[in-house]
């Protein structure tokens, strides 16, 4: 299948979402992750049968979506909000109370784990694809998600790389350095860069579609006492993804009804992992980031235990779940291994009988 744009309003702002197959087949929401757009489900959406209705939205700040801001203080239930809308769109999906597969990616997960949370009945089963931990994004010590710090410094909008920012807002398509667009999609969303093969192009322009600023990536941070000096702010994407905000592990395992679950994730990934580049305390183990206070203070995330010790507690509350890991695999397991990832979530479709 190949998708074909449609604009809709759903939640008081303009939503670009990519649509193929009939409004009446199986319904799938795919959700994307940070720093790209629904444009980075195509290489997945060419595999799939046109038995299913693909709907796949540009979250608020990417792809052609409004650039509405993003209050953190609420964590993803912003992004939440806005794909809830699009449940009762009619122009969507052809039944009015459908209840689709949600696919989350990355930031998506989180998204699609709110998103459960706050409308249960309108969600027949998730597949988490490298999601964010239920305990948010750094500043947690344990599978417990216990902060490091009161203020959880270290995690949010502080934490973002400045010249990759600045390349995002200039459209930097170079590959001359290691915080340009191109370069960080090469070198952590996949594991071998190979594997973007024709479509990078394509998934270069999705990770520059990202709204910059205050209100959008990375946000705002607020100077803090503990290292590494900074915390989150109130405003932006980085912040919303942070522990202080996004914290609905708890939420989740109380669901009811509980649909079923699939997790699958790359062991090579470098993003979401208890080994993240992108954790700051990670690197400062490294030595990368100066001052790290050490182990007892400030330990690296444990996000693969963290989201296994959640799931392991929804199950043990009535719900199921199954973890799939891919060998080799990095963060983008739909373009890195793509006929393990379309088996997966066609079996998931029969498995929630969507």
């Amino acid at each position: 299948m190949e998708t074909e744009q449609r604009i809709v309003t759903a939640n008081g702002i303009t939503q670009s979402v990519r649509v193929a197959g009939p409004p009446d087949g199986v319904p799938v929401l795919l959700v994307h992750g940070n720093c790209s757009s629904a444009l980075f489900w195509e290489p997945l959406v060419r595999r799939l049968p046109g038995t299913l209705r693909i709907v796949a939205p540009d979250l608020r700040g990417y792809g052609d979506t409004q650039t509405a801001p993003v209050d953190a203080t609420r964590g993803l239930r912003d992004f939440a909000d806005d794909v809830a809308a699009l449940l009762d769109e009619p122009t969507l999906f052809a039944a009015p109370d459908v209840r689709p597969l949600v696919v989350g990616h990355s930031l998506g997960g989180g998204v699609a784990m709110s998103l459960l949370i706050d409308h249960p009945d309108r969600v027949a089963g998730l597949l988490l694809a490298a999601p964010v931990s239920p305990y948010g994004f750094g500043g947690t010590r344990d599978v417990t998600g216990t902060p490091t710090t009161a203020d959880f410094a270290g995690t949010g909008a502080g934490t973002a790389n400045s010249d990759f920012v600045r390349r995002l807002a200039a459209q930097d398509r170079g590959d001359d350095a290691p915080a340009s667009p191109r370069s960080v999609l090469r070198g952590t969303y996949v594991a071998d860069p190979t594997s973007l093969g024709g479509d990078e192009e394509l998934l270069l322009d999705s990770v520059l579609s990202t709204s910059t600023g205050d209100d959008n990536y990375p946000g705002t941070s607020v100077a803090s006492v503990n290292w590494p000096g900074s915390a989150p702010g109130e405003r932006g994407v980085l912040n919303a993804l942070a522990p202080t905000y996004l914290r609905v592990a708890d939420d989740l395992v109380a669901v009811t009804p509980k649909p079923p679950i699939t997790w699958i994730r790359g062991d090579a990934d470098v993003i979401v992992s208890d080994t993240s580049l992108f954790d700051l305390a990670y690197l400062g183990s490294l030595g990368v980031v100066p001052g790290w206070p050490g182990e007892a203070e400030c330990p690296p995330q444990p996000m693969v235990g963290q989201t296994r010790a959640v799931l392991d507690r929804y199950a043990a509350a009535g719900g199921a779940y199954r973890e799939v890991v891919l060998p080799g695999c990095g963060h983008s397991p739909h373009l890195e291994r793509p006929a393990e990832f379309v088996a997966e979530l066609l079996a998931l479709t029969d498995h929630a009988a969507v």
